[in-house]
Parts: C-alpha cells; sequence; structure tokens
C-alpha cells in the first residue's frame, strides 16, 4: 500500500506539467500585441487578448495574425499580401491573398479616420478553405471569399504590412475550430492488458475470498469446550479478528486484509514501465539515420508513443498513390496539340510495361532516350520540365502547321492559374510559388516553350510572349475580369481575360471527365486523337488535363458578370453551389486545344519495399482519385499487379447504365448502379473461389462511383469479403471521405490492425480513421503529417519502420508484459502459499519495506531494460526475412496461451522457491548455535529466493544483452543486498524484523547459500527445458533465424529459402511474387511441350 503515494504522483505530475505549459503558452499568446485602430483614430500597441470584432488591425511583415481578418489593404498599390500558413496546414509555399478593390486605396494609417463598412458573414465554422461574406461600403455592396480572409496563426510575408478588419477571434477563429483533440488511440495489446489486469483483479478476490471462508470456518472452531487450537493467536482474548464468536465479522475483516496483501498479484508499476520503454522506443525510431532524408532533412518522427507495438502487427495497409507511392514532384513530359502528340520522354511505367511484355522496339526506344546528352542535360537543368521534342522546343513551333493552335495552348498554360511569380533581383530569373506541383509544372512548361508569365496583380497578368512573326520576346497584358476556382467537384478551372485587341477569352483547364462533354459540337475536329492520346497518356501513368477556350461576347459576359457578382455576395451557406451552378452556364461550347500529360514518378524504393511488405505477409490496397488506366499501371510498375493475375474490375461503365444517365433518371440510375455493383461483386467472389483451387493470384480494382455503392451497409460485408480474397486492392477515383469509410471497413470488418499511409489534406480522414497513421512529409503539406501518429519522409522508409522496428517493439512490449505478469505471480503467489500455511491468519510472509520495494527497486529495471533493448535478431536479418514480421500479425507473442504459460511459470516457481524453502529449514537447526528458523529469517530467505529466481528468469529470456542489462539484471540483486545490510543496521523501530538478519543470521548459514543455489537452480528448470524442446522441435520463426545465424548458414541460400518456405501467407504480389509465377508458368509450359 505505500506504493500509492508516489504511484499517484507518477501519474498526476506529468499532466500538472503539461497543463502549466499549456497554461503559460496560452498566457504568452494572449499578451502579444499589435498596433489597433483606436476611437480617435491612432494605431496603438494593444495585447491580443482585448481584440475585439470589428477592430482595424495593422499587422506588419514576419507578424501573425492575431485574430480572422479581412484584409482592407496592404502596402502594395493593388492590395495583394504574400502569407505563410505552416501553422495551419504545414504548407511552405506563400499564398497570394488579396483585398477587395473597393478598400485598396486604404494603405495609410490617417485615411482609416472616417472610416465605416458593414460585413456580413457566415457564422464561425471548422472550414479553412471557405468563407461567404460580404462587405458594403458607401452604399454598395461586394463579395467577400477566402482570398481576402487572413487566418490566425498564419504569417504575413513579403510584404511590409497590411490593414485588416477582426472577423473572429478566440475560440470562434478557424485555426481554434479545428484544434479538435485527435481519435484517441490505443494499441490492442494494451486493450488486452487491461482484460488481463481485470482477470487478476477476479482472481485476487477469489483468492481473497476463498481464504476468508477457511479463515471464518477455523476462527469459529478455534474456540471449543475451552480448548484452543490455535493458542498462539489467542481467541479468547481476542477482540474481533480471531473471536470465535464472531467468525462472519472475522471473515469480512480477513477478506478486506487479504486485498491489500494479495494486491502484489496487480502489477500497478507496469503501466509507469511501459509508458517509459515506449517513450524511449520512440526516440530510437526518431534517431535511426536509416530513415533520415537528407534531401529535406527530415527524420522519422513517432508523433505519439502509444501505437509502437502496432507498428508489429500491421495486417492491412492502405496507401494513397500521389506522393505516397510517386514523389508528386511532376514533371512536364508530353502533350497532345490540335491532335498531334508532341513529347519523346519514356516514362517509368512505359519502362515497366516494356519489361513485362518484352517488347524489343520499347526497349530500344528507352535506351535512345536515356543515351541521350541533351535529355539529359535538359532534365538537370529545370526542375518539372522534362520535355523533349526538336518539333516545338527553342521556339520552333512556330514552323508546325497548327502554330495558331500552339500558341494559344502554351499561353492558356501560363494564364489560366493561380501561381505567384517571385523575381531574382540579382539574375532575373523568374520562379514560381504554386498551390500544386502540377500548376508549378505547367506555367514552367509554358516559359520553356516561350511564354514565360512574370507579373501578377489584383486584375492583370504579365506574360513575356514569342512572337511568332518577330521571333523576339514581346510584354502582353492580360487583364483578369474572373477566376472560377478548381474544387473537387468541379474538377476544373477557368479564368476570364481581355487581351490587349479588346477580345473576351475564356480559358478552361480540366479533367477530360467533365472538358469533353463541355466542347462545342462545332470545334471537335481533334477530339478522337485527343481522346486516344490521353488514354495513351494514362496508360503510361502520366496525370492528363484538357485545354479547352472559348471567346465571349460583351452582352454574355455582362449578364454572366451581373449573375456571378450576385452568387458571390450570396451570404448563404448554398453560395458555393450557387457560384458553380453560374460558372457552369458559360464553360459551355468550348473549342479544344489539346491535353497536357504530367509524369509523377516512383519514389525510389518503392518496388523493393512493397515486395518485402508482401513476403512480410501484409496486404496493400492502393485508395487513389486518379484514373482506373493510371491507378493500374501504377500497380505494374511497382508490382502490385503482374502478368497472369486475374482482374476483378468493378466500375459502371455498362451500356444499360450509360443509357439511364441520358435519360437523367436519377432513382433509375442509382437502382441499376446497386444492382449492377452487386452482381459484379458476386462474380468476383465466384472468381476468387475458383482461383484459389487454381492457386492463382486476384486483383480487385473498382472505381469511385462503384465504390459509393459498395459501402452501403448492406453492400460492404460482400465488398470485403471480396477484397479480403483478392491479393491486391486498387480504389480508383476514391474521394476522401471514401478513403475514410474503406478504411474504416477494413479496420472493423477483419478486426486486425491496419495502417493507412498518406501525404496529403485528403488523406487527414483516412489517417485518422486507421489503427495507425503515417504521414510522408512531402510536397502538399504537412496536414497529413500533423494527423498522423508516426511521419516519415520516403515511402520506402515505411519497410524499416515495420520490419525492423515494428517487430523489436512488439516483441519488446509482449514480452516485457509477460515477464511483469510472471515476476508479480511468482511474488505475490508465495504470499497466498504463506497465508495458507498459516491458516490464512492475515500475516505477511516479508517485512513491509521488502513488499514495498520489489517492484521500486529489485524487479522493474531488467523488465524496462528489455523493453528498450532486447533483439531477438538484428535488423540486418529482419529485413533479410520478413516473415518474422509474422508473429506480430499472427500475435504468436502475446496469445492468451503464451500469457497463462508465464502466469503458469509464476506459480510454478512461486510454489518451488515456498516448499524449498520450508521444507529446507523444517524441524532442524539453521546454524551453529542451534537456533531454528523463525518469521524473519524465514521471510529474508524467501525474498532472497524470489529476487534471484526473477531476475535469472530475465538473464534467460533475453536474446541480446548489453551492459545495461547486465547492470540492472544483477545489480538488483546486489541491490537487494545492500538494502539488507542498510536497512538491517537501522534500529529496531525501523527495521523492525529485519534488524541485523542478514549479518547476524542469514550470512553466517552455509544452508542460506546453499538453499539459494537450489531453489534458483529448480525454478529456472521448467522454462529452459520447455524453451529448449521448443526450440529444437517446434521452433518459432525467431528462433530458426537464431539458429541460422548461430550455425553460420545465413548465407547459405538453401537454409534461408527452407526458411522462407516456413511461411503461412504466401507472397502473392511484389516482383518476388512476379519471378516465383513467371518460373511456374515456364515450368507449366516445359511440361506441356514435354
Amino acid at each position: 500500500m505505500e506504493l500509492q503515494s508516489p504511484l499517484t504522483w507518477t501519474y498526476h505530475f506529468p499532466l500538472l506539467l503539461k497543463s502549466s505549459a499549456n497554461l503559460f503558452q496560452d498566457i504568452e499568446v494572449n499578451n502579444r500585441k499589435v498596433k489597433v485602430r483606436d476611437r480617435t483614430g491612432v494605431f496603438k500597441d494593444t495585447e491580443w487578448r482585448h481584440l475585439r470584432v470589428g477592430d482595424i488591425v495593422k499587422v506588419e511583415k514576419d507578424e501573425f495574425f492575431p485574430a480572422d481578418l479581412l484584409l482592407l489593404s496592404s502596402s502594395y498599390e493593388d492590395g495583394i499580401c504574400y502569407v505563410e500558413t505552416m501553422n495551419l496546414d504545414g504548407e511552405t509555399n506563400l499564398k497570394l491573398k488579396q483585398a477587395p478593390e473597393v478598400t485598396s486605396f486604404l494603405n495609410e494609417e490617417s485615411t482609416f479616420q472616417n472610416f465605416k463598412c458593414i460585413v456580413k458573414c457566415e457564422d464561425p465554422n471548422a472550414n479553412l478553405y471557405t468563407f461567404v461574406g460580404s462587405i458594403e461600403f458607401e452604399d454598395q455592396q461586394y463579395p467577400l471569399s477566402p482570398q481576402q480572409l487572413l487566418l490566425r496563426d498564419s504569417k504575413l510575408r513579403n510584404t511590409d504590412y497590411i490593414y485588416g478588419a477582426v472577423i473572429f477571434t478566440g475560440h470562434d477563429t478557424k485555426v481554434m475550430q479545428n484544434s479538435t483533440d485527435p481519435p484517441s488511440k490505443r494499441s490492442k495489446i494494451e486493450k488486452k492488458m487491461d482484460r488481463i489486469i481485470y482477470f487478476l483483479f477476479f482472481v485476487l478476490f477469489v483468492m481473497a475470498f476463498v481464504g476468508s471462508i477457511f479463515f471464518g470456518i477455523w476462527t469459529r472452531e478455534d474456540l471449543q469446550n475451552g480448548k484452543m487450537k490455535r493458542w498462539y493467536l489467542r481467541p479468547d482474548d481476542s477482540t474481533i479478528y480471531f473471536d470465535p464468536k464472531r467468525a462472519p465479522v472475522a471473515a469480512v475483516l480477513h477478506f478486506l486484509t487479504a486485498l491489500m496483501l494479495f494486491s502484489y498479484f496487480i502489477p500497478i508499476s507496469l503501466y509507469v514501465s511501459i509508458e517509459i520503454v515506449k517513450v524511449l522506443q520512440s526516440i530510437f525510431i526518431n534517431q535511426d539515420i536509416h530513415m533520415y532524408y537528407e534531401e529535406t532533412d527530415k527524420p522519422a518522427n513517432a508523433r505519439t508513443s502509444n501505437l509502437n507495438e502496432e507498428l508489429g502487427q500491421v495486417n492491412t495497409i492502405l496507401s494513397d498513390k500521389t506522393g505516397t507511392l510517386t514523389c508528386n514532384s511532376m514533371e512536364f513530359i508530353k502533350c497532345s496539340i490540335a491532335g498531334t502528340a508532341y513529347g519523346r520522354g519514356v516514362t517509368e511505367v512505359e519502362r515497366a510495361m516494356a519489361r513485362r511484355k518484352g517488347s524489343p522496339l520499347i526497349h530500344q526506344n528507352i535506351n535512345a532516350v536515356n543515351n541521350n546528352d541533351d535529355v539529359g542535360e535538359f532534365r538537370s537543368k529545370t526542375k518539372g520540365f522534362n520535355f523533349n521534342d526538336e518539333r516545338i522546343t527553342s521556339g520552333k513551333w512556330v514552323n508546325e502547321p497548327n502554330a495558331d493552335i500552339i500558341q494559344k495552348f502554351l499561353r492558356l498554360l501560363a494564364i489560366c492559374h493561380t501561381a505567384i511569380p517571385e523575381v531574382d533581383e540579382n539574375t532575373g530569373e523568374v520562379s514560381y510559388e504554386a498551390e500544386s506541383p502540377d500548376e508549378a509544372a505547367f506555367v514552367i512548361a509554358a516559359r520553356e516553350l516561350g511564354f514565360e508569365f512574370y507579373k501578377r496583380t489584383q486584375t492583370s497578368v504579365s506574360l513575356h510572349e514569342l512572337d511568332p512573326v518577330s521571333g523576339e520576346k514581346v510584354e502582353r497584358l492580360y487583364k483578369l475580369l474572373d477566376v472560377l476556382e478548381f474544387n473537387s467537384s468541379r474538377k476544373r478551372m477557368s479564368v476570364i481575360v481581355r487581351d490587349e485587341e479588346g477580345k473576351l477569352l475564356l480559358l478552361c483547364k480540366g479533367a477530360d471527365s467533365v472538358m469533353f462533354e463541355r466542347l462545342s459540337k462545332d470545334n471537335k475536329e481533334f477530339e478522337e486523337e485527343t481522346r486516344n492520346h490521353v488514354n495513351e497518356y494514362a496508360d503510361a501513368g502520366l496525370r492528363t488535363l484538357i485545354l479547352a477556350y472559348r471567346e465571349l461576347n460583351e452582352e454574355e459576359y455582362i449578364e454572366f458578370n451581373k449573375k456571378f457578382d450576385e452568387a458571390k455576395n450570396s451570404v448563404s451557406a448554398d453560395r458555393e453551389n450557387i457560384i458553380d451552378e453560374v460558372a457552369e452556364k458559360i464553360e459551355r461550347n468550348l473549342t479544344l486545344l489539346g491535353a497536357t500529360a504530367v509524369e509523377d514518378k516512383l519514389q525510389i524504393g518503392v518496388p523493393e519495399c512493397i515486395d518485402k511488405l508482401a513476403q512480410a505477409g501484409i496486404k496493400i490496397w492502393v485508395l487513389t482519385g486518379d484514373k482506373m488506366e493510371t491507378a493500374i499501371n501504377i500497380g505494374f510498375a511497382c508490382s502490385l499487379l503482374r502478368q497472369g493475375m486475374k482482374q476483378i474490375v468493378i466500375n459502371l461503365e455498362s451500356q444499360d447504365i450509360k443509357a439511364l444517365e441520358k435519360m437523367g433518371d436519377k432513382a433509375a440510375i442509382s437502382k441499376a448502379s446497386k444492382q449492377s455493383v452487386l452482381r459484379q461483386i458476386t462474380e468476383g467472389k465466384a472468381q476468387i473461389a475458383s482461383s484459389r483451387r487454381s492457386s492463382n493470384a486476384s486483383a480487385l480494382i473498382i472505381d469511385g462511383k462503384s465504390l459509393e455503392y459498395a459501402l452501403e451497409d448492406d453492400l460492404k460485408n460482400m465488398f470485403l469479403q471480396l477484397a479480403i480474397g483478392c491479393a491486391s486492392v486498387i480504389c480508383c477515383r476514391s474521394s476522401p471521405k471514401q478513403k475514410a469509410l474503406v478504411t474504416k471497413l477494413v479496420k472493423t470488418g477483419t478486426g486486425k490492425v491496419t495502417l493507412a499511409i498518406g501525404d496529403g489534406a485528403n488523406d487527414v480522414g483516412m489517417l485518422q480513421e486507421a489503427d495507425i497513421g503515417v504521414g510522408i512529409s512531402g510536397v502538399e503539406g504537412m496536414q497529413a503529417v500533423m494527423s498522423s501518429d508516426v511521419a516519415i519522409a520516403q515511402f520506402q522508409y515505411l519497410e524499416r519502420l515495420l520490419l525492423v522496428h515494428g517487430h523489436w517493439c512488439y516483441r519488446r512490449i509482449s514480452s516485457m508484459i509477460c515477464y511483469f505478469f510472471y515476476k508479480n505471480i511468482a511474488f505475490g503467489f508465495t504470499l497466498f502459499l504463506y497465508e495458507a500455511y498459516a491458516s490464512f491468519s492475515g500475516q505477511p510472509a516479508y517485512n513491509d519495506w521488502y513488499m514495498s520495494l520489489y517492484n521500486v527497486f529489485f524487479t522493474s529495471l531488467p523488465a524496462i531494460a528489455m523493453g528498450v533493448f532486447d533483439q531477438d535478431v538484428s535488423a540486418r536479418f529482419c529485413l533479410k526475412f520478413p516473415l518474422l514480421y509474422q508473429e506480430g500479425i499472427q500475435n504468436v507473442l502475446f496469445s492468451w496461451l503464451r500469457i497463462l504459460g508465464w502466469m503458469l511459470n509464476g506459480i510454478l516457481s512461486a510454489i518451488i522457491i515456498f516448499f524449498f524453502s520450508i521444507k529446507s529449514v523444517e524441524h532442524q537447526a539453521f546454524n551453529s548455535d542451534g537456533k531454528t528458523v523463525g518469521l524473519d529469517i524465514l521471510g529474508a530467505m524467501m525474498y532472497t529466493c524470489v529476487v534471484w529466481v526473477v531476475n535469472c528468469q530475465m538473464a534467460l529470456s533475453i536474446s541480446y544483452f548489453t551492459l545495461i542489462q547486465h547492470i540492472f539484471i544483477w545489480g538488483g540483486v546486489a541491490l537487494w543486498y545492500l538494502f539488507l545490510l542498510a536497512y538491517g543496521s537501522l534500529s529496531t523501530s525501523i527495521s523492525t524484523t529485519a534488524y541485523k538478519i542478514f549479518v547476524e543470521a542469514l550470512a553466517p548459514a552455509p544452508s542460506f547459500w546453499v538453499v539459494t543455489l537450489l531453489v534458483v537452480i529448480a525454478s529456472l528448470i521448467p522454462y529452459f527445458s520447455y524453451n529448449a524442446i521448443q526450440m529444437r522441435f517446434f521452433p518459432m520463426y525467431h528462433g530458426m533465424i537464431q539458429w541460422i545465424r548461430h550455425e553460420g548458414w545465413a548465407e547459405d541460400p538453401e537454409y534461408c529459402n527452407m526458411v522462407r518456405q516456413r511461411s503461412i501467407r504466401p507472397t502473392t504480389v511484389g516482383f518476388t511474387a512476379r519471378v516465383a509465377a513467371r518460373g511456374i508458368r515456364n515450368k507449366d509450359r516445359g511440361n506441356n511441350h514435354a
């Protein structure tokens, strides 16, 4: 019981420390100062906590915004400013914000003297990327959008100052609305450990209850006819506890005493020890040099230590594609203009296809391109531009038959975007801050091909264009009238500009699924060729966009602009839909120009990593928003798919459904689509059943529309059964919500550990829903990282994270917990046995301080060292034999059988210690003086045996000794003897039964040392025998690998293959499976010829 006070302090002190740190941090933030206009019109420094809605503030360069502000003006004449939003979404690229044109003239403090306006806007909400409102100034109403909103915790960059009006403060700001606690995640081992603790509590109550019954019966029968059976307890002179007349009350009191006495069965210190171990394990993960990415200076980062052991039990990985499997570093590589394909580059997917098909022609093309010195030089010179085609580079496009269309195509690339140019004052070179890598690649491509975007204002875009007549660069200015922004439902972006000749142009780029249907019926000259090129680009794993334009007349634009302004001025929650409807009407009858194709390359080491993970028995699902063709080809490139693998494709491209879509009957479409998905799932399950008999692997590929129906309540279990039966699963065109729903389905449906990995904001839901969320710190910002449990820089590091650190952490935590239960049961059960031996009198076998310090000083440190340092096999062998990871997937190291086995071992140790100790000193002299053993000597002897046995048991359990483990194990034993000497030297009022017990009684007696030695050997024999038999006849994976390493067979392919063949999960994806399948096909072909 003495432990409760320090444990309570141990638990509450970190919480108190954290609360205090948060409080001081809040005080520091709230006391920051910003210039605020007072009632006299003067700007004075004011603390953030005094800000009120409607205040006018002045924020200067490199300062944080104190609240959500409406941008009124800036140091730039056109009211623009640059904002860094790293604290919100982790993105390092600067965002361009623009003040309403009507207030942009307010760029001096004096101009705000009589400034008045009325702002109407939405209620506070958590959406960082939307803002609905309007500003009324001088009796005129003007729309507001996210472009005018400056969010709290963003920083002003590259701008001297801005003036803004406070819209939301404190907890109403969007960043505070987003500051909800992440979902609480606990590992399955921790949850199971809780159940074991409940079980031990039940055992504790049973032991106390049984002991109390016996105690009550014996107490009642203790005094009969004036004769006392247990005379030494003086039942004739007892108040309550041993009073035969009040035996029921005595039994109740004994029950309470027994609960306290047997509480050592419950390893209270286990929770504290596990937290210490997990924090240290996380530090080792963070410090692993093999997971450090030098290019971005980013190491691995275990953002939570709760899930370390889960990393060793992952059954299914759900991965994003773009930025996760691929680099998300886009390179403009091909394009189709006026039905002509340009670009001679060969993508990685095309190389994989060439290898798959064995095409010599493609091999020759690859070699030709790879050996082209110009290409290599060009690639290294311009990031984002890997385009090589002499027909249109170096200004030669002017000689092409469709030079006018090429000019419009490149001009559209240079104008239709939201990128921000930055001109280097020393070199004059222009670089771009873009919202996405795709957009940056387009602007760079336009620049390299003669159309350099170099300046943007609120109302104009300026280019340096290559004049086809003179061949010289000329400056052109395009007045920017409207921007119809991209969103996930529109899948396109448009700008309306007026050129120097006064023409009104609508320039549009978007996904082929929405663009082809918007083309004018009279301007489809190149549609068929462009469609073919887009399909070819998708087959090559490229991301495509369609480019089109339209000339507008004045009347049409005036009518559109009126409706567009009304839609933007709407303050309703439905404003975005209204704007989309207005834009829909003008984005029609477009003239096709062509298509772009950018390559998002596979990250280094992705195929090798996937192969190792597949060998480890982990299933891999890919959830992507890309087209099905692109996703399939990426699947082939990274060996998730292979030749000969049956592809079960579920989509809604049947003629019947297309006919219904043309009719527009939504109810009929929904019903037919659901029936179609159900039919395809049923057929797929039948294919899986037949392929099992033939041992052929299958892959499931499903698109977003079908997935919507497959995730409905009545279909999702069937869909999951089908997916589980497949070797790999690819979900295409899936939305962020669908990614999260699929993750939830796999997690709850299988009951296994799921890991989600992604790099973008659209992956946040998936990461938070999975048991483990791994964020990749890529180029799409840090939102995924900030929502993740573990952050890494490259997908390839997942191999080491899981197969090495995951396996080690799982084994260490499992073994540590089992050992904790063992040592507490071994100790606690000796108390129970002595209690039974002493007729359940409530007398403890040990001194109070012995019991209090057992877990703190003598046995806990070796367990902590085991949890931090132990290795069954080295990192090299973890990677060489991925099947070792299957121990975690099967949870063999923390199964109920193993846990109960350790508990039984503890009971056996306690029985051996107790009876050997009792019998060895019973009915005989203990020392040369002829003295017999009392409770003090027996207790110290048994305790010495317990300390030796549990520490030697730890020494037998460890696979990898370090100096620290030697110090903790043998130091724990030595510390017990030192404590016995020091404690025994104190006065009897303090040391009580331990007074000089070691010096005067134990140490001089040879029987003490002999009994200790014999008891330790006898207690360890059961575990040693079991371990030897298991290693010899029923070895586990790590035992086999340890044996191979010990015998020096680690480099012998025969023995290594023999171990790999013991895998219970066949490897069905990865290049190892591909090679094996090819070998089987060749063998079958040879047998057929024979």
